[in-house]
């Protein structure tokens, strides 16, 4: 992890169960398979804790013996899963918000330049959620990450919140430079880039583990 002071839009999670599942990520043994199911896993863990500050409705509803006060959730939530390795965050998140709504980016990085290129983008005209949930694993350059943000700004979302399972200083750092008023939740800060781009000591590529497409000598 950085010596770096950690800027007041992260959050890191130090809880147990994230720690453990982590360690499982980070394994090079761990297979396609028990790689996707820890990703759902540790998603549903991070966006429970990304969730803490939603706003609630008051209701009353009515229990076996009595009227009680309680609440439902305010907020109108939307998911956007940057393609692909977003895509496996996804199930978690509707676990948590069976109502939310799912809109897709398709963002990719150009490998000579580590810039991202939009390729796929299908937000309705205006915005029908109040908070914007961005899905990806990994929090490299903060390009893709950045992108995203200014295409859903652009859109008219007004909170937006993204969450990683890892993030690097220079993503951190990118992200809260243009976005300082979004809020970062992850499970590790690792200690930077490789000249590739790549986290160290990170997971390697988190689309090619997910879904078994990366290069086997």
């Amino acid at each position: 992890m950085s010596d770096n002071p950690v800027p007041p839009n992260l959050h890191v999670s130090r809880h147990p169960a994230v720690l453990h599942k982590l360690a499982i990520l980070r394994d090079q043994q761990t297979e396609p398979k028990k790689f996707r199911e820890v990703v759902r896993e540790l998603s549903w863990l991070l966006g429970y804790e990304a969730l803490a500050d939603a706003r609630l409705r008051p209701l009353r509803v009515r229990t076996p013996l009595a009227e009680v006060e309680a609440h439902e959730l305010g907020d109108r939530i939307g998911l956007v899963p940057i393609l692909r390795a977003g895509l496996g965050m996804v199930d978690a998140m509707l676990e948590l918000m069976p109502t939310a709504q799912v809109w897709h980016l398709g963002l990719f990085r150009d490998e000579r330049t580590l810039r991202p290129v939009e390729y796929y983008n299908k937000l309705p005209d205006s915005a029908t959620v109040d908070l914007c949930l961005i899905l990806d694993p990994m929090l490299a350059t903060g390009g893709s990450a950045t992108a995203a943000i200014d295409v859903l700004k652009r859109w008219g979302a007004n909170r937006i919140k993204l969450i990683n399972l890892i993030a690097a200083p220079e993503g951190v750092a990118a992200v809260s430079a243009a976005h300082p008023d979004v809020t970062i939740h992850c499970a590790a800060l690792d200690r930077g880039l490789n000249d590739k781009g790549y986290i160290l000591p990170g997971l390697g590529d988190a689309g090619d583990r997910q879904f078994g497409t990366g290069r086997r000598d």
